[in-house]
């Protein structure tokens, strides 16, 4: 009988451990948003500013996703450690509202955890730092395995995408299959074209989910 309760008290520490941790990287990541909010209404028309002294990125757009009620700020950069206090744009894409192919990434756990519920026609917006605002309307999301499946971001014309690892109920993180989120921009919310003519890259960036 001691023995059972042992074990019992045991699984339930593990439990109450794993919930603890769960909670916290969604706490971290929510704190992290307000941080981010304030580097980037610091930053506007200015100079960038980090979130905290230490940060090795700053904040390079603002994404809003109306329908959804999401808003996000945007990282450059799309390391792992980058990516645990906020999405991130993929270097070497185009800057957030440009001419070009714009990619971003996040985590399917946290910030990007939206793109589930996201549906074609759907606007996305992306504010830069200079107040300049482009909108996109989804048109589409797949399922692909970043193994063997490259974006291209040589193209001219204005599109986002945004990448988040797949399935999103899965419990353990990582694995090579990412779910993309495309957009097309709308006409009318021309931002300067400020694009640039890259080759294929591999989508890893939003792994260690």
């Amino acid at each position: 009988m001691n023995r059972r309760r042992i074990v019992v008290a045991l699984l339930i520490a593990g439990g109450l451990f794993a919930l603890a941790q769960g909670g916290w990287i969604h706490a971290k990541a929510a704190l992290a948003q307000v941080l981010l909010q304030q580097a980037w209404t610091a930053s506007a028309g200015g100079e960038p500013v980090k979130p905290w002294p230490w940060a090795d990125t700053h904040p390079v757009a603002r994404l809003r996703a109306p329908a959804q009620g999401v808003e996000l700020i945007v990282l450059a950069g799309a390391s792992g450690r980058t990516l645990a206090f906020g999405p991130g744009h993929l270097d070497g894409s185009a800057p957030p509202g440009a001419t070009g192919h714009t990619v971003i990434s996040g985590h399917r756990d946290s910030h990007f955890r939206f793109l589930e519920r996201v549906a074609p026609g759907e606007r996305i917006e992306l504010e830069r730092p200079d107040g300049a605002v482009r909108a996109y309307r989804v048109i589409g999301s797949e399922v692909v395995d970043e193994r063997t499946t490259r974006l291209r971001l040589d193209g001219e014309e204005p599109t986002l995408t945004l990448v988040t690892c797949w399935p999103f109920d899965a419990v353990d993180p990582g694995g090579p299959l990412r779910y993309l989120v495309y957009a097309e921009a709308e006409p009318d919310t021309a931002a300067p074209a400020t694009g640039r003519t890259v080759i294929a890259v591999a989508m890893r960036a939003a792994q260690q989910d």
